[in-house]
């Protein structure tokens, strides 16, 4: 007995459901690793821009100019094992009587068709410790070459930090003015309802009006500032200068440094400028006791190989030795060496005077900020909201006019700017503190 066919469209039907159940099995097979594969390309950038540190574990792995000074102090180790080596050893060959005049043949230049032919390999030695002064020239040369690594890295730091507490800044200050043209707003509505009600002249509204123009044009150049602070940041952290940048927190309370006498000396002897320029020191004492080394000759020793055309093969023993006659020049080297070595070590007193000169500014530019920093804070600005409170408190009473009241609005909006002017500078003066001190890593 046959049994009845499915219509046609039933059939379409269970082919469409019996393929979307595969696309279906398919999508949870591999939306799985294409998610993962995204997140795990973006978690590198999650949440970067809240806080210094974030950025510059980032910019330790993606800064060209960083890779650029590790690739420098990996090239400059690698110089040290080849410091230690022997020169290349030489090679010769010799045709003797190639004009074949002793056996009446005509001339040849293949070794087997003249009258003798040898073979010669040499050596060359230098003299006694030089390959050890080579050596520990390369390592000074290595760790001079990590000391401008570290120097380059810190200054990298220090304008990250910079860059960060401008785009911190720009923020905030993009938020006040939303916050003050909040407040104008406000004062608009208030100035409608009195002027409705005859307590204020039209002119009042008009001002209120106007200061909210102002404040919108203030908001635009706001908010033209944080892009280009975002710009500036993401430009040394090698992204797009339109990468976004999630908003900055709050930075913690400022430090009551004390302890400036250790700082000072830090300063001297761990900043990192210093620290590069006594290597150059070392790497100038390395040179000046190679120079002085050349007063010894070099030696050679070579093993030649005798083949005659006629007669029996020998081998002979060479020993050979540099004669240093040019006196002239060696001392010339030696002065070079020396006035070298004097430059390396001014420079070295030159870097850690400027160190301790910049950080002295620094530390009264922090300290004079974090007074008047607290001062903002603890006085001006509660006296500022006081005056603008019991300002609209005498409109309401009709004791001022409007005028009184924006300026009041005004004065606080100023003070506020003012506390986060006077702590970016504060806190920049502290990273520079930290810079020069060696503390940054």
């Amino acid at each position: 007995m046959n049994r009845p066919r499915k219509p046609a469209f039933t059939r379409v039907l269970a082919g469409l459901r019996a393929g979307a159940t595969a696309c279906l099995a398919v999508t949870v097979l591999v939306l799985p690793g294409a998610a993962l594969s995204a997140d795990t390309g973006a978690g590198n950038e999650a949440g970067l821009g809240a806080e210094p540190r974030g950025l510059i574990d980032y910019a330790r792995e993606h800064s060209p100019a960083y890779a650029a000074d590790r690739a420098e102090v990996e090239a400059a180790q690698a110089r040290i094992g080849a410091a230690a080596a022997l020169p290349d050893p030489r090679f010769e060959l010799e045709l003797m009587d190639f004009t074949n005049t002793m056996n009446g043949r005509s001339a040849s230049l293949l070794p087997e068709r003249v009258g003798e032919t040898r073979y010669r390999v040499v050596q060359p030695l230098p003299a006694w410790g030089k390959r050890e002064l080579d050596v520990k020239a390369a390592e000074a040369r290595a760790r001079q070459a990590g000391a401008a690594r570290d120097a380059g890295w810190s200054e990298r730091v220090a304008a990250i930090e910079a860059a960060w507490l401008r785009y911190y800044a720009a923020d905030r200050e993009l938020g006040l003015a939303r916050h003050a043209l909040a407040l104008m707003q406000e004062l608009e509505t208030l100035a409608l309802a009195r002027y409705r009600l005859g307590l204020l002249p039209q002119q009042a509204v008009l001002r209120a009006q106007r200061e909210i123009t102002e404040q919108r044009l203030l908001l635009l150049a706001r908010e033209r500032a944080r892009s280009g602070a975002v710009a500036a940041l993401n430009g040394l952290l090698s992204r797009r200068p339109d990468a976004p940048l999630v908003a900055p927190v709050e930075p913690g309370p400022l430090p009551d440094l004390r302890d400036a006498a250790d700082r000072f000396e830090r300063a001297r002897s761990l900043n990192p400028a210093v620290m590069a320029a006594a290597e150059g020191v070392g790497l100038a004492h390395a040179e000046r006791d190679r120079t002085r080394r050349d007063r010894l000759p070099d030696f050679g020793i070579g093993l030649t190989h005798n083949r005659p055309d006629e007669g029996r093969s020998s081998w002979d023993l060479m020993f050979e030795v540099t004669i240093p006659l040019q006196q002239g020049s060696r001392r010339a080297r030696e002065y070079e060496a020396e006035r070298l070595l004097a430059a390396a070590e001014a420079r070295r007193d030159a870097a850690a005077d400027e160190a301790a000169g910049r950080l002295g500014a620094a530390w009264a530019s922090y300290t004079g900020g974090r007074d008047g920093l607290r001062l903002l804070r603890d006085s001006l600005v509660p006296q500022a909201a006081a005056t603008r409170d019991a300002a609209r408190s005498a409109l309401a009473g009709g004791q001022v006019d409007f005028d009184s009241v924006l300026e009041a609005e005004r004065q606080l909006i100023a003070v506020r700017e003012q506390v986060l002017q006077a702590e970016v500078e504060a806190r920049l003066a502290l990273s520079e503190i930290e810079r020069l001190s060696g503390e940054i890593k």
